[in-house]
């Protein structure tokens, strides 16, 4: 394993570049994202380690980074001041480009695989914007009318996205419908708060949802109201959960009882088993305070990912060795 120490800083989230297999962002926040500064991480991993290629401070906290799928030195983070900045890492101190639109916390940012010109917010204000990195305003605003936690396009589509919420249902948007909300499902995914999804790489129907409750559900979009794979064994909530880019029943976990656990959903297990089938395939325990963030390497072998959390570490780690036997 490697590590790398934010001194001062609690991470929230971690991200691989799309274009480079030895660069990670990390956005964190000082005094656990409550009060004060943040500071958006770019670091390389080499033979002598992860270092620090070079971090941007912020006025408030920071919650979510995304990197830009048309330029490879540009990143946008979410400020807890409802602030969107993008950066440029071959630049210095000041953001490139500033948005000022949300009025609570901004908690998530995904940027569109397909149509690479346009990423996605989510907010504590109840709203999701669509972004053109180039443009002044948003292009669009949906409504949620709760606490969103987290906004997802779909791998594969330019125009299907997915928002999560704290009234404990997920909807998912297509763009191309006419306003206001474009949205074209609507499944009560929880009990509670639903804090993190992800779509699967493979299976363009398939999401997953986690939160509060402590389960991770899977979930097939054309069976909306039933649950294919419940996924049981974290002792607190779920923060972040990511579909593995290599094999396509596997899904990563970060939760606030300090640990990153891997399942399997079983929908690739020989035999033809199918829903229902799911387990848990490792743990990795490093982490001594709330696991925040988790994310996967799209490069090199199988398996190696990166996790932060508010144990001020980023930990990078072979997932295929703590999975062992499948």
């Amino acid at each position: 394993m490697l590590s790398f120490r934010t001194t001062g800083f609690n991470g929230y989230a971690v991200k691989y570049s799309p274009f480079f297999d030895s660069r990670i962002a990390c956005a964190a926040s000082s005094n656990f994202g409550l009060v004060g500064n943040g500071r958006l991480y770019i670091l390389n991993l080499t033979p002598q380690g992860i270092v620090a290629e070079k971090w941007f401070d912020t006025q408030d906290s920071l919650f979510d980074v995304t990197f830009s799928e048309s330029n490879a030195n540009q990143l946008a983070v979410a400020s807890g001041d409802g602030s969107i900045k993008l950066f440029d890492a071959t630049l210095n101190d000041f953001p490139i480009r500033q948005w000022r639109e949300h009025t609570r916390e901004v908690f998530s940012l995904s940027w569109n695989l397909v149509d690479k010109n346009i990423f996605a917010s989510s907010s504590w204000d109840g709203n999701v914007k669509i972004w053109n990195p180039t443009a002044p305003q948003s292009l669009r605003t949906i409504n949620i009318g709760s606490c969103t936690y987290s906004v997802a396009f779909q791998p594969s589509s330019p125009t299907v996205l997915s928002a999560v919420s704290s009234d404990g249902f997920m909807r998912v948007f297509d763009l191309r419908a006419p306003e206001p909300s474009a949205e074209i499902a609507k499944t009560r995914v929880s009990p509670g708060e639903v804090l993190t999804q992800d779509w699967n790489k493979y299976r363009p129907s398939v999401i997953a949802t986690a939160g509060v409750d402590r389960s991770i559900r899977v979930w097939d979009l054309k069976m909306p109201s039933m649950c294919q794979t419940e996924l049981v064994g974290h002792e607190y909530a779920v923060r972040r959960i990511a579909w593995s880019p290599h094999w396509q029943d596997v899904v990563l976990s970060a939760s606030y009882d300090m640990s990153v656990r891997v399942w399997t959903d079983g929908s690739a297990q020989a035999g033809g088993a199918g829903p229902g089938t799911g387990r848990l395939l490792g743990v990795m325990d490093r982490h001594t305070e709330f696991c925040a963030g988790v994310d996967w390497c799209l490069f090199g072998g199988e398996g190696w990912a990166a996790s932060t959390g508010w144990d001020e570490m980023v930990w990078v780690w072979d997932v295929g060795s703590t999975m062992g036997s499948r």
